[in-house]
């Protein structure tokens, strides 16, 4: 196979395990003054309950393991796996659209700009990971070895994503006025051929997308979010229709409760974890190994936890001073009690 063709195939691999991003999220759904969700004592209208999936994040390992959807049946609710989703936005579209019912416990930036834009979404509970994985990278041999380097260049971020904002950050903490460096706003599936085929010069992206590029287009880290960022700006959120959760309080709990204990299960079997991630993306040993060695943990918060909820709003502060959120939000207004 001729270097061209390699490359070719490599193209054509990685955006399938991305799939086709949809736009960004839409804004539908109730306009006006947000209020909080509550969803307390017992409510249920369904025995169904409709997940978005991704490959690399929980959902994915939940689904593929099959625990999950025992735990649920124990409780008399069926689950519908939704997806593949190759990022937060399209799967956040799904649950505005009512084509699923919760999104695939994706980032909580992209989940408050379509709040902030109108769609009638709430979070449910929050998860932290570390170590985090995030990096913004640069093939080998590009000459861009640090942050500085970046000044002059062009970098593939997702929109109100954690690309955007990782870069952003980093940008922030070597001192570098955005406006030196070039953002190119593409969804993963379009940034993974484009940053491969050298028509961008780096690439803010997040595991196991980032860690195939490692591998696959030979790259290096040039910010690494574990290493280099020295405090939290977004998480890990499961989000459902604001409708759903107030009609439908016992399956909110019992999905909240089954993925902790997936979460759980991760922690303490981080090996086996990426095995089954590996299954279902179907990337090299060399990227399964690479991720096992990160031995990932979880850790839940829910809409109780009060200190976690004051980071989570120091986290939205900063994203709208910069203008990744397009204005600050109060998000207590957008998360459902159960």
């Amino acid at each position: 196979m001729t270097q061209d063709a390699k490359s070719a195939h490599l193209h054509r691999r990685h955006r399938r395990l991305l799939l086709q991003a949809a736009a960004g999220a839409a804004a539908l759904g109730a306009v006006g003054a947000p209020t909080v969700a509550l969803a307390a004592g017992s409510s249920r209208n369904t025995d169904t309950v409709r997940l978005a999936w991704g490959k690399g994040g929980l959902p994915g390992i939940a689904r593929t393991r099959g625990e999950f959807e025992k735990t649920l049946a124990r409780d008399g609710i069926k689950v519908q796996w939704v997806g593949p989703f190759p990022n937060h936005a399209p799967s956040l579209q799904a649950v505005t659209g009512g084509s699923a019912d919760f999104g695939f416990g994706g980032s909580t930036t992209p989940a408050l700009a379509a709040m902030i834009a109108g769609s009638p979404l709430v979070f449910t509970q929050f998860a932290v990971v570390e170590p985090r994985s995030t990096a913004i990278i640069a093939k080998d041999g590009s000459g861009i070895t640090k942050v500085s380097d970046l000044v002059g260049k062009t970098v593939a971020v997702n929109r109100s994503g954690l690309g955007e904002f990782l870069l952003v950050a980093a940008l922030e903490k070597h001192g570098i006025a955005r406006d030196k460096v070039q953002f190119v706003y593409l969804n993963p599936p379009d940034a993974g051929p484009a940053f491969s085929q050298g028509k961008v010069d780096a690439w803010s992206m997040w595991s196991p997308g980032v860690d195939i590029a490692r591998v696959e287009y030979k790259a290096h880290d040039v910010f690494f979010e574990g290493r280099d960022l020295d405090f939290l700006i977004d998480f890990n959120s499961y989000v459902t229709h604001r409708k759903f959760a107030q009609e439908n309080a016992d399956i909110v709990r019992a999905v909240n409760a089954a993925y902790r204990a997936e979460g759980e299960w991760i922690s303490r079997n981080p090996r086996e974890a990426e095995i089954l991630v590996q299954k279902d993306a179907g990337y090299s040993d060399a990227v399964r190994d690479s991720l096992i060695k990160l031995a990932r943990r979880w850790e839940f918060h829910g809409a109780d936890d009060a200190k976690f909820i004051a980071t989570f709003q120091g986290a939205a502060d900063w994203l709208a001073a910069r203008k990744i959120l397009p204005q600050k939000v109060q998000v207590s207004d957008y998360i459902v009690k159960v």
